[in-house]
């Protein structure tokens, strides 16, 4: 794609970013939760088609809450597969808070935030994580505390898997890829690791050939007395083979 195309489909990208802006500040206070939520599932689907990204959806997205979804990391575009695929609610670094529009939006999105340095503040996730599955609702983590280059999965963090387990609800692995929409081969063309920017990341993404984004869902699993690091190894394996599907 020319650069030209590519800066208009830049462009366009921030537009319906400010549009989602609007509609948090000025929209989303009359509407309902449930309203909230197809809204920014909407908005999400949208984005991945400005930004020429097709949505695959493989597995069974969980009708209703309470679930923990637990899914790898590859890129800033995880977020917006995920929530086109079926509306969540993300467990976030507390600097996404701070990015100028991004944060507004992430925070409009229901996006909750920790403190990754201080131990008291998951701790605190880790209850707000709790109660919001005890209202029924569905919260996404990436345990891998980071993006990777795809090609394999980092070690899963058991912390957040705690909220699960002191909820007694359900977790559900998901298995996040990116694919060329031409070849069906795998793609590094929208991941965000190391010394890569946002900015480069994006124009990679806007630039480049059509991808596929394919969301897996993997079946729900109960805890079953095991402990946080246990099944964080296990719901590891159970990600890691619907990557490879």
């Amino acid at each position: 794609m020319g650069p030209l195309r590519a800066a208009w489909r830049l462009w366009r990208a921030l537009l319906h970013a400010l549009g989602g802006l609007a509609t948090i500040l000025v929209v989303f206070p009359r509407l309902h939760e449930p309203q909230r939520e197809a809204r920014v599932q909407a908005w999400s689907r949208r984005m991945l088609a400005l930004l020429n990204v097709r949505l695959e959806v493989r597995g069974e997205p969980p009708r209703t809450g309470p679930v923990l979804l637990v899914a790898n990391h590859i890129s800033w575009l995880d977020i917006l597969v995920m929530h086109a695929a079926r509306y969540c609610r993300f467990v976030s670094k507390a600097d996404v808070r701070r990015w100028p529009l991004i944060g507004t939006l992430a925070t409009g999105g229901g996006t909750i935030y920790i403190e990754r340095e201080s131990r008291r503040d998951a701790m605190r996730v880790v209850h707000a994580m709790a109660a919001s599955l005890q209202r029924g609702e569905v919260v996404a983590v990436f345990p891998e505390g980071t993006t990777s280059d795809g090609a394999k999965l980092l070690p899963f963090h058991a912390n957040l898997i705690q909220a699960a387990v002191s909820a007694h609800v359900p977790a559900q692995p998901v298995g996040l890829s990116f694919i060329d929409a031409a070849t069906r081969a795998a793609s590094r063309t929208p991941i965000y690791i190391g010394d890569d920017t946002l900015a480069a990341s994006l124009w990679r993404t806007v630039s480049g050939p059509p991808l596929v984004a394919v969301v897996h869902y993997g079946e729900p699993q109960q805890a079953l007395g095991r402990s946080r690091r246990e099944w964080a190894a296990d719901l590891r394996s159970a990600v890691a083979a619907l990557r490879e599907k």
